[in-house]
This record gives C-alpha cells, sequence and structure tokens, in this order.
C-alpha cells in the first residue's frame, strides 16, 4: 500500500512541476531559444553557433555515411542572415535514404527545422525526394528549387508530440522508443540532401523565421480572401470580397480569339473568282 502511495504522490509531483515549467514558459521566464534546444548538427560542415545562440555540432555523420559538399560556399544565400549562411551552403548528401538517429528522453511538445537550399541545381524536377521520421513521411516530394529556386534558404518545420511512449505527428501515431529517426529518402530525380538541422522543445511560434523574400509567393493564410463591409446608398451596409471589387488589368486587354472575323469566309469567294475570269476569257476566245 505505501509503494502505491509513494508512485502516485511521485506521478502527481512530476505532473505539478510540469505544469510549473510550461507556466513559465508561457509568462516568458522560461527557458532561452538556444536552451530549448536538444540536438543540432550542421550537416556536411563544421559547428556553428547561430544569431540565436543555437550551437550546430559538427556533423557525427563525417567519414561514415554520404559525402558532404561545400559548393554553395561560393554563393551568397537569400533570405539567411550573413553570419548563418554556412549553414545553407553546406551539406550532407548520399546515393541511397540516409539519416541522423536523435535521442529523446523527455516526454513533451518538439519541433523539427530542416534547413535546406539549392544551391547546384537551376530548375525544379532535378533533385525531389521524400522526409521521414521513424516511419512517417513529414515531407512529400520536396523540390527545394521548386519552392524557394536557386541559392535561397527553405526552412521545413515539423511539430511533433511524444506522450506516454507514443510519437504524434502529422496526424499519426506511432510507438516511441527514445529516438528520433529523421530519414531523407531517395526518390527518382538525384539524390536526397540536408544542410543543417535541429530539434527544440516548443511550439511553432518558438521558431525563428527565416527573413521574408520579394520573390516568393503570400503564405496561403494571406492569400484568403477576407470579408469586408460596405455601406449602400440606402444605408444599409453589405459584405463583399475582394473578388467582388474592380480589379486594375496588369496590361493591355487580351483580344478575343473566339471574336467574330468574317475575313475566312471571305477567301474561298476570291478563290472562285479566281478561277471563273480566266476559264470565262478563254472560252470567249474560242
Amino acid at each position: 500500500m505505501k509503494r502505491v502511495t509513494a508512485r502516485l504522490l511521485a506521478g502527481l509531483l512530476a505532473a505539478v512541476l510540469s505544469l510549473l515549467a510550461e507556466q513559465c514558459w508561457a509568462d516568458g521566464g522560461g527557458p532561452s531559444l538556444s536552451e530549448r534546444v536538444i540536438w543540432a548538427v550542421n550537416a556536411g560542415g563544421e559547428a556553428h553557433m547561430d544569431v540565436h545562440g543555437i550551437h550546430f555540432k559538427k556533423d557525427p555523420l563525417e567519414g561514415k555515411l554520404g559525402k558532404a559538399s561545400d559548393y554553395g560556399v561560393r554563393l551568397p544565400i537569400l533570405r539567411s542572415s550573413p553570419e548563418d549562411q554556412i549553414l545553407y551552403q553546406t551539406e550532407r548528401y548520399n546515393e541511397d535514404t540516409f539519416g541522423y538517429d536523435i535521442p529523446i528522453r523527455d516526454e513533451g511538445d518538439y519541433i523539427l527545422v530542416l534547413k535546406f537550399a539549392e544551391v547546384y541545381f537551376a530548375q525544379s524536377q532535378q533533385k525531389v525526394f521524400d522526409v521521414r521520421l521513424n516511419g512517417h513521411i513529414v515531407v512529400k516530394d520536396l523540390d527545394i528549387f521548386d519552392r524557394v529556386g536557386h541559392s535561397t534558404a527553405h526552412d521545413e518545420i515539423i511539430p511533433l508530440s511524444i506522450r506516454r511512449g507514443k510519437l504524434s505527428v502529422k496526424g499519426e501515431v506511432s510507438t516511441f522508443n527514445s529516438k528520433l529517426q529523421v530519414e531523407f529518402v531517395k526518390g527518382y530525380y538525384d539524390n536526397p540532401k540536408v544542410c543543417a538541422l535541429y530539434v527544440m522543445k516548443g511550439t511553432l511560434e518558438d521558431v525563428p523565421k527565416l527573413q521574408p523574400h520579394p520573390g516568393l509567393e503570400k503564405p496561403e493564410e494571406e492569400e484568403e480572401e477576407e470579408e469586408e463591409t460596405e455601406v449602400g446608398e440606402d444605408g444599409a451596409k453589405k459584405k463583399v470580397t475582394p473578388s467582388s471589387k474592380t480589379r486594375v488589368q496588369s496590361g493591355p486587354r487580351t483580344p478575343n480569339p473566339y471574336a467574330a472575323d468574317n475575313s475566312s469566309l471571305m477567301f474561298p469567294i476570291l478563290v472562285a473568282f479566281g478561277v471563273f475570269i480566266p476559264t470565262l476569257f478563254c472560252l470567249c476566245r474560242l
């Protein structure tokens, strides 16, 4: 009986401490961003500390699996701060599926951040691959150039949760054995790769965002049409959407290719006259 009571008290104490920790984070008094990061690696490169204080370790796969490349060091990387461009200029790739094992002991909410940049190919459909996490496909048909273009930083941000020995990610659940297995899956187009990656405790709001790029499309949230209110002539209010407003044309009006054109009807008539007149002339001379 005493053992059961002790276990219950221990479980209750752990739950209380967890709630207190989460409350501290919410109040801004919790660990810093760098302290929340539990694992970070600069793939294909040396150790590096970024502007947020995250310490990326040297690639543990060096000399073991895949190939390291620093081809991108000759290129400036858009959307990345000058101090952290090295995280996108080096990479590790392999001619087959490869990955990293990340130990995680504590339960909670985590974020996996994968960093990429296309520094070699200059068009889409040249390098396409999947990313798999403990058997779950978390990124499908990743074409970096198609997403952001050449020599431009791109982050894939994947939230996940670990509770009671179960991993939850992308709406799927599987057994978790204290290890995240991040795999870059070989596809039909060239070899899979990654520039850098890290795992941190927290939520999507805690992840540092890349700099905006004027050439990129707006996020889907910004593309959604918002209803607005206008006052009619009778004083009544009515809802309108941006699509119902007058749109400014981006260029001259394109002619309608299906508009009526009678020139095609005149052609056979002209041909007939051209044949009839010489024939009539020959007959008159006879």
